[in-house]
């Protein structure tokens, strides 16, 4: 049958279809034809669908564990802290990662399995014929919208949930606390204030490159691959157009074998050491204020990418670009670290640098401005 066959009834007939009538009247106006409508549990309670029942809240209860225990973890400061390497507790530290990954995984895993299980136990696999039409453009009529409102009831009621209180309390915890967990995923990011710590070099306005008392000099020192040797960096040292990764080294540190392996360790560290080309040191545009924070060739930038904190490690030397292989932004060299590609927006902070009595490369003070990407104290 046409659904222009179908005779329109009037509102005071359509107030008095119960459901199943209205369910049938609307199918038949959409020109849909049921053509096999089983119940997958015709005889109610047996032992087989309540064990299907269990299994169903089973996934939703393991969905609602690990979304707690991800939420945990992310809030639990004792595990997420920094450790260095050979420290008491990096056995925990170093799965902190997995363990987020993994309690994630299972979460959404296990809210997935568990409505795909009961759309396969619980849902009716109906059969259905349909005539295409397009509506004549028009608006939905009264009619079609108590139609459409019966359908969706009906297809509640043989989905048998109302009924499944388990399935709806574990569906409930699994969703709730994966829910949670994606609230506080991006919150827990912005926990961290930068005037919390009591040591000024380990807040997020400083770095291993500020003196630890009046009279400390930090020198340039490359990673020769042994934490323990100390090798210093002279002007000669470098050819023109070369670049090396430097770390601060602190004369008091020497005799430390823990502090000297440690600095490797610090995000905030890494500085790339430039020397420019004559020809290229002769067309530098400064930054204002920044006018002598080179030594003659020799310019230091911070190797933390101002985008979202990854290591800004090469350098072009032909154009005198630094480039961050993570989201390709790329800063350039001779105008002061200035971004000139990608999604970072701000320049690479220069650390001030000269040459001591001694004739080695040195920090003349740590960065004027926070390295990394942008925290909400940050005023650019």
């Amino acid at each position: 049958m046409s659904s222009k066959d179908v005779p329109e009834p009037s509102e005071s007939e359509l107030a008095e279809m119960d459901r199943d009538q209205l369910v049938e009247l609307g199918t038949s106006l959409d020109g849909v034809k049921l053509v096999d409508y089983p119940d997958p549990w015709p005889v109610k309670g047996t032992r087989a669908e309540k064990r299907a029942e269990r299994m169903v809240a089973l996934w939703f209860v393991i969905a609602g564990l690990a979304g707690l225990a991800f939420v945990v973890l992310l809030c639990w400061p004792d595990v997420w802290r920094y450790k260095e390497p050979g420290a008491s507790g990096t056995f925990w530290y170093n799965l902190y990662t997995p363990a987020l990954g993994v309690t994630l995984g299972l979460a959404i895993l296990g809210l997935g399995i568990g409505v795909l299980l009961y759309t396969k136990r619980f849902i009716p696999s109906e059969l259905a014929v349909q005539e295409r039409h397009d509506g004549d453009g028009e608006g939905s009529s009264e009619l079609d919208k108590k139609t459409i409102v019966a359908q969706l009831a009906d297809s509640g009621d043989r989905s048998t949930i109302a009924r499944r209180s388990l399935i709806k309390r574990s569906a409930a915890l699994g969703g709730g606390a994966l829910g949670l967990g994606v609230v506080a995923l991006p919150i827990a990011s912005f926990v961290k204030s930068p005037w919390k710590e009591p040591n000024p070099a380990d807040t997020l306005w400083h770095t291993p490159w500020m003196p630890e008392h009046p009279g400390d000099v930090v020198y340039l020192r490359r990673y020769t691959g042994v934490s323990e040797q100390v090798e210093l960096i002279r002007p000669d040292d470098m050819d023109a157009g070369g670049m090396e990764t430097v770390f601060p080294f602190h004369e008091s540190d020497r005799e430390d074998p823990e502090k000297l392996a440690a600095i490797f360790n610090r995000s905030d560290a890494p500085v790339m050491l430039l020397r420019l080309r004559p020809e290229d040191a002769a067309r530098v545009t400064k930054r204002q204020g920044q006018e002598d924070f080179n030594f003659g060739e020799y310019y230091a930038y911070s190797k933390v990418c101002t985008h979202v904190g990854c290591p800004a490690s090469l350098y072009e030397q032909r154009t005198n670009r630094i480039l961050c292989p993570c989201h390709q932004s790329q800063f350039d060299a001779l105008t002061y670290g200035k971004p000139i590609f990608g999604p970072a927006t701000r320049a690479l902070p220069q650390l001030p640098i000269t040459v001591s009595p001694d004739g080695f490369l040195v920090a003349r003070s740590d960065f004027i401005e926070p390295v990394g990407p942008a925290f909400w104290e940050r005023k650019s």
